[in-house]
């Protein structure tokens, strides 16, 4: 499992997560596939692309999964 580090910022925007980590090629690629569904936060289907994810979180999508922590 991966980790992504906050670095002092109290929450990412689901849709910049993905993109941030590289899972997607674009913000606009990225909104889509939370849209349809395809992203998991905690085990549960998201769909909400501004969703706000914070330390502690788990976010899956197509095998992979990342581990959100406030800082390393």
């Amino acid at each position: 499992m991966e980790s992504f580090y906050l670095q002092g910022h109290p929450s990412v925007a689901l849709h910049n997560l993905l993109k941030l980590l590289g899972w997607c090629d674009s913000g606009g690629q990225a909104k889509q596939l939370v849209a349809e569904g395809q992203v998991m936060v905690d085990g549960q289907i998201e769909t909400r692309k501004r969703c706000k994810i914070i330390a502690g979180q788990i976010v899956s999508y197509a095998g992979q999964q990342v581990k959100i922590s406030s800082s390393a």
